[in-house]
């Protein structure tokens, strides 16, 4: 995410400015939940140009999302990569293939050693990095996104008015409300408009807290749409 986000936006992003989440926290429960909702869940790599009321800045960032399954991204499965560009003049580009494997691998590193020996021999070096932009970076609080929240609440009228009543309190636009099961089993999931990661993280410490949510399972982040 650093490399690709430096070469991408002519500015220095090194690892420690990449946010990340990992794929423990993931049950079985999201992955089906996900299908409900025409999705699947991959981990993602995503480096963004964002242009706000502070100006221009960079975001980086890598964990596990839900996205549609008409995206292109998720039909890729088993040893395979893809990297999605989008850009205003040229739309949409993607770039598939093999990320893994003995072939792909000794591939990779046999062109980096002919082109290592290419410099030696001819007195050259590689390109150096680009970094006239010098773009600063976002901090993940700022960045918009959607979010699927799934959480177990009491079995009781009033419930789903309480949970509505935090998105609001912080400007969290709700796009769509499920229940699932009843008594102790009770299950709320909601899907929400984009907003700052700041917005939804509060929102959902104040979920944690309130009596009628036994517990916040899940809380996954929505790519790959325009809401």
């Amino acid at each position: 995410a650093a490399i690709l986000a430096s070469i991408a936006f002519h500015s220095r992003v090194t690892a420690d400015d990449v946010y990340r989440e990992g794929i423990t926290a993931i049950s079985a429960d999201d992955l089906a939940a996900a299908k409900k909702f025409n999705c699947t869940i991959k981990l993602l790599s995503i480096c963004e140009r964002i242009t706000d009321e502070q100006g221009e800045r960079i975001s980086a960032r890598v964990y596990p999302a839900l996205i549609p399954l008409d995206h292109p991204l998720a039909t890729v499965n088993g040893a395979f990569n893809a990297v999605v560009v989008e850009s205003e003049n040229t739309g949409r580009l993607m770039f598939y293939g093999q990320g893994a494997g003995g072939a792909p691998t000794a591939g990779a590193v046999m062109g980096d050693l002919v082109m290592a020996a290419r410099n030696r021999v001819f007195g050259g070096r590689g390109p150096l990095e680009s970094t006239y932009a010098s773009l600063p970076i976002a901090p993940i609080d700022d960045v918009p996104t959607r979010y699927y929240i799934s959480m177990r609440v009491a079995d009781r009228s009033g419930v789903l008015a309480q949970v509505a009543g935090e998105f609001t309190k912080r400007s969290v636009s709700i796009a769509e409300v499920r229940q699932e099961g009843a008594g102790d089993d009770a299950r709320l999931i909601v899907v929400t408009h984009r907003a700052s990661d700041r917005a939804q993280s509060e929102t959902v410490a104040a979920l944690e807290k309130m009596d009628a949510v036994i517990k916040v399972s899940s809380v996954l982040r929505l790519e790959g749409t325009n809401e």
